[in-house]
């Protein structure tokens, strides 16, 4: 077909972006649906070719063609946020790819001051604690054999220093049951899990009035020590922490024939205290009517309980028995201290013909 003025042709080829025999662009030419130089027509669904969900190019770029993380000339991140490159120390600042301040970072270091942290001031601190001093005649070997066995999973030189620490620990605790704490707790920060040293800061603590501490380091050494020994201390510390008929549970909760003799008359003891704290003088008394409770023969353990049974005849109005009682407990205390220190048992004699004996459980007493 011969050329028309309305047709102009290039001369050596197709009109300027077009391909022969084709209704794609030629490269570098955009079509109507916006699609990238080189590309298929855009379809519906189909993201722009030069940018990704972001708003980046691809590569990381930003439309104003800073990468992530990078400040322009003002020194601000993109989006007008100021970073600054180094703290008001000096140090010079790290940042992570998403802008936030790296590990082991100065202004990381910075926000962890103890303000942040506990702005209450309720974070446990442990106190401060100056050991006291042991005189140089106090040894190791001047604890008891068993409770130096305990020591034996220490170090030979922290183990002495604990043995000391015990040693001025049972010196003390008559005469100055404070110190005797003191040392207690020296003890015990240098060997908090060894049962003895537990039983021992329990013992000083209840001392000084602190049931609390001694309850709570009591329930320590029977869970180290699995025993119950000291159960009569610790119903005696519920007592002073003016909870009686929670003391009566505990006192409960093992049975009696389990326990040594000894502290079964303590435990008796405690437990007719804890009656008399919540008004029953009967039933205080009835407490204390057990097996050992035996004019005709002193232990290391009779003249407590009879002064403990005489109390609270008294308490009842039962005055001559009451008295009788405390006379026993004085021929008790009397006959231990002549005796030999190595018997736990002495024969006494009834110091009064006229004395009653034990009275019987009775309806009146119940």
């Amino acid at each position: 077909m011969p050329d028309t003025p309305d047709r102009p042709r290039r001369p050596g080829g197709p009109p300027k972006g077009k391909r022969p025999g084709s209704a794609r662009p030629a490269k570098g030419a955009p079509d109507r649906a916006g699609a990238s130089s080189g590309g298929r027509p855009q379809r519906a669904g189909d993201k722009p070719a030069w940018k990704n969900r972001d708003g980046q190019k691809p590569g990381g770029q930003h439309r104003d063609g800073q990468k992530p993380g990078s400040q322009n000339r003002d020194g601000q991140r993109p989006g007008g946020h100021q970073r600054p490159d180094r703290t008001r120390d000096g140090e010079r600042r790290l940042w992570t790819r998403d802008g936030k301040p790296a590990r082991g970072d100065a202004s990381a270091r910075e926000r962890e001051t103890p303000e942040d942290r506990d702005p209450y001031g309720t974070k446990s601190v442990r106190p401060r604690h100056d050991a006291p001093e042991i005189p140089d005649d106090v040894v190791p070997n001047q604890l008891d054999r068993v409770a130096r066995a305990q020591l034996k999973t220490l170090s030979k030189e922290n183990a002495d220093e604990v043995a000391r620490h015990l040693v001025m620990a049972a010196r003390l605790i008559d005469d100055d049951p404070q110190l005797a704490h003191a040392h207690a707790v020296s003890a015990g920060r240098r060997a908090g899990r060894i049962a003895v040293v537990r039983e021992t800061l329990a013992i000083t603590a209840y001392a000084t009035g602190d049931f609390a501490l001694a309850l709570r380091e009591l329930r320590t050494y029977r869970r180290i020590s699995g025993r119950d020994d000291q159960l009569p201390m610790m119903v005696d510390c519920e007592r002073g922490l003016g909870r009686p008929a929670k003391a009566l549970a505990l006192g409960r909760s093992v049975p009696r024939a389990s326990l040594p003799v000894e502290v079964q008359v303590e435990l008796a003891i405690a437990m007719s205290g804890a009656r008399l704290d919540l008004g029953q003088t009967d039933a205080a008394l009835v407490e204390l009517q057990i097996p050992q409770l035996n004019p005709d023969t002193a232990f290391s353990w009779s003249p407590a309980l009879f002064d403990a049974y005489a109390t609270v005849l008294e308490d009842l109005g039962r005055a001559e028995e009451a008295e009788a009682w405390f006379e026993r407990s004085d021929v008790a205390t009397a006959a231990l201290s002549s005796g030999d220190d190595d018997d736990d048992e002495i024969e006494v004699e009834v110091f009064e013909e006229d004395v009653e004996e034990v009275p019987e459980e009775s309806g009146e007493d119940d």
